[in-house]
């Protein structure tokens, strides 16, 4: 029986888990589990593969060694209070914890965005002007996209916390989602909160809005040289790859946009929308992007068979 009257001096919050589902929590973490199992296990192997393996050390592998660090860090930064209520019932977060996942959350959301546009740009040149990308995709270049996307995210996105700790909370306190979610959490607040939500929504439109723009306009260009240079063999496989880069880009824009918005400007959405494009844009992303990107290069392919077969060799001894 959950208690959600909140009598202490500071505020605590209260998740809901999927609402309606109380009772099953046991049951739906089994493949809430597996799911973050598989992402762990996933971006994991990918950074491994890609730090070991000498003829993966160039920048489109630097950029998705980038990547599943990023994602790995998401799905750290949730796994624990999802699992703490389908496991163990517990659904209360003090201020400081939650303002503490909240920026990593956003941070790492953030810094995945950027990365997402680094590799579009990868692909871009890669695709587009071929005979210049190793002029222009070189370590430093590399380098610098990675850490602007890490600064840009942690500038913008470090106001959040404090701007939360000038607020009072009164009443209930309970989230919509499974984790701390700052417009979730500035619609608890008391008082006058105009501009901390104008400023998460220009952050929103500054980072992610900007982001997909450049990523669509990128692969129509994409598009538009392959389709010019005919669907060979080659073209096809490029294009099926970019294809499938997409769908995991839409996987990741689509519900987060749409959280933003949505917390901001409707008052009456069912608790089990918040549910599902939360766990698609914090669970789904970490999970599809390890097993896409990969399955889609040889090179990485060839690297897994490679130790999947030393693996066999040494067991055989």
């Amino acid at each position: 029986m959950l208690d959600f009257n909140n009598t202490s001096n500071w505020p605590t919050f209260f998740f809901i888990g999927i609402p309606g589902l109380e009772a099953a929590h046991m049951w739906i973490s089994i493949p809430f589990c597996f799911l973050y199992l598989v992402a762990l296990v996933g971006n994991v192997l990918l950074l491994v593969i890609v730090r070991t393996e000498q003829n993966l050390h160039e920048p489109q592998f630097y950029l998705l060694a980038m990547l599943a660090f990023t994602d790995l860090g998401l799905s750290l930064s949730t796994m624990p209070s999802v699992l703490a209520i389908f496991w163990f019932d517990v659904h209360h977060i003090d201020l400081d914890a939650c303002l503490t996942q909240m920026f990593f959350i956003h941070t790492l959301s953030s810094v995945e965005s950027g990365v997402l546009v680094a590799m579009a740009f990868d692909r871009l040149v890669a695709i587009c002007a071929p005979l210049n990308y190793t002029r222009i995709l070189t370590h430093y270049t590399v380098a610098c996209l990675s850490g602007a996307a890490l600064i840009r995210g942690a500038t913008l996105l470090a106001p959040l916390p404090f701007f939360m700790r000038t607020f009072s909370f009164c009443g209930a306190n309970i989230l919509s989602h499974s984790y701390c979610y700052y417009p979730d959490m500035l619609k608890l607040a008391c008082g006058d909160v105009t501009f901390s939500s104008v400023y998460g929504l220009v952050c929103v439109l500054c980072t992610f809005a900007v982001d997909v723009i450049f990523i669509l306009v990128s692969y129509m260009k994409i598009l538009g040289t392959v389709m010019k240079l005919g669907i060979q063999d080659r073209n096809w496989k490029s294009l099926q790859t970019c294809a499938c880069h997409l769908c995991t880009v839409l996987v990741f824009y689509l519900p987060l946009i749409s959280l933003a918005v949505l917390h901001r400007y409707t008052q009456e959405t069912s608790p089990i929308l918040y549910t599902t494009m939360s766990n698609a844009y914090l669970l789904m992303t970490p999970l599809l992007n390890p097993v896409v990107y990969s399955l889609k290069s040889r090179q990485i392919q060839a690297a897994l068979r490679k130790r999947f077969w030393a693996q066999r060799v040494v067991a055989g001894e």
